[in-house]
């Protein structure tokens, strides 16, 4: 397992351009790209590769939503389908991206624990799905030397090889800043209030474009209500805290357990997954009904990502029950055998929820509404914006 750093970490974040309108700025621009997360970093990219002029525009003063309220990690073998081509597009790309904006990455994979038989009998058939080396079975005492599990929750598990992973607090502005300094405008504090075409109405003026990429996740429905109502968009809220690990062992890699299973496409239609799933809500039916990932991975500070639970609805609550906090904080201490851990953040997390995993539709020749619409969007997100951007464009001649 290795640990790839492309320079040392230092915070950065962006300054928003508050009281700028478009004057002292170009009003024509190759691409105009709404919202600021890591699908419209990918197409500012996309664009930029191409030898575009790019604008972003954002509602914000930085970057603040799902693209920096995650674990970071960038989950490419345990997808299926469309999700999988993305996700090694998007592999790819983290990759590069850490080189030219300088943070860090890490690509020592993913630990899978199986802590019953018929765990590790669905990683067993997942193994067969995949391959070469991208899923390597771990016996109970490989797998408590590459992780700090406690002996008594383990029985195997796996090492999904191909998975990245990043600081979700410094990557995406760390991209934006490289974007920045590479040419690309950035409008911040400044809301889209329609788009006509290819003229991007906001607050602070119009923005003209030969192209509009659309990609603000959950918040298709203030644009275009239509086009969120026809793909079933609602929002997917979940609870997220991080801890102090000064009693853990540091995590080498990412740590996923039989709830992560069951909802990676990857494994959760394969024959076992049934029983692990009767399995779980026999044993924890609280933490089923939460529709808990429980998922962990470590900041370069050595921070400790714990999560997470899953609601769905239309509108997300601001107000977050303590006992889901608490029912996290019971299966950690559990699962790594320490009787305490100190909490030092507390979040909810919003992304998009779809019928289908991605949202692409063009309500007009120049307009393109992309978003990943389920939680998969940092494992995804740099491949759909390459997928649209090549369909639009062709292929870019480097990256650079």
């Amino acid at each position: 397992m290795r640990m790839l750093s492309a320079g040392v970490m230092t915070p950065t974040r962006l300054e928003p351009l508050a009281g700028t309108d478009f004057t002292d700025r170009a009003d024509h621009y190759d691409v105009v790209v709404v919202g600021s997360g890591i699908v419209g970093l990918g197409h500012a990219f996309e664009a930029h590769a191409r030898g575009m002029t790019v604008a972003v525009v954002d509602r914000a003063a930085n970057i603040a939503g799902a693209s920096v309220r995650n674990f970071g990690h960038i989950g490419v073998t345990a997808q299926s389908g469309l999700a999988f081509e993305y996700a090694k597009e998007t592999r790819d790309r983290w990759e590069r991206l850490a080189v030219l904006a300088d943070f860090w990455l890490s690509d020592a994979g993913t630990i899978v624990v199986a802590r019953t038989a018929r765990e590790l009998q669905l990683l067993e058939e997942f193994r067969a799905t995949r391959e070469g080396g991208d899923v390597v079975l771990l016996s109970r005492e490989r797998l408590l030397e590459c992780s700090p599990v406690a002996e008594a929750s383990v029985v195997g598990g796996a090492w999904l090889t191909r998975d990245l992973q990043v600081d979700p607090r410094t990557a995406a502005p760390r991209i934006a800043d490289w974007l920045l300094v590479a040419g690309v405008d950035f409008f911040w504090l400044t809301t889209v209030t329609a788009i006509d075409d290819a003229t991007v109405h906001t607050a602070r003026g119009d923005l003209h474009a030969g192209t509009v990429i659309v990609a603000v996740n959950h918040d298709v429905d203030g644009l275009y209500p239509a086009v969120a109502a026809q793909a079933g968009l609602e929002r997917c809220t979940l609870e997220m805290m991080s801890a102090g690990a000064d009693l853990i062992r540091d995590l080498a890699s990412p740590v996923l357990t039989g709830f992560s299973m069951v909802r990676y496409s990857g494994l959760a239609s394969l024959p076992s997954a049934a029983a692990v799933r009767e399995d779980l809500a026999a044993e924890y039916p609280y933490l089923v009904n939460l529709d808990v990932n429980q998922m962990y991975t470590q900041r370069p500070n050595g921070d400790l990502l714990i999560g997470d639970t899953h609601t769905i609805t239309p509108t997300a609550s601001p107000f977050q029950p303590e006992t889901s906090f608490e029912q996290l904080l019971a299966i950690t201490r559990e699962l790594f055998g320490v009787r305490e851990l100190e909490v030092r953040e507390r979040w909810q997390g919003v992304y998009a929820k779809g019928r289908e995993d991605f949202l692409v539709h063009s309500p007009s020749a120049s307009v393109t509404v992309a978003s990943v619409t389920t939680g998969i969007g940092m494992s995804t997100g740099l491949g759909l914006a390459a997928s649209v951007m090549q369909q639009r464009f062709g292929a870019a001649k480097e990256y650079a």
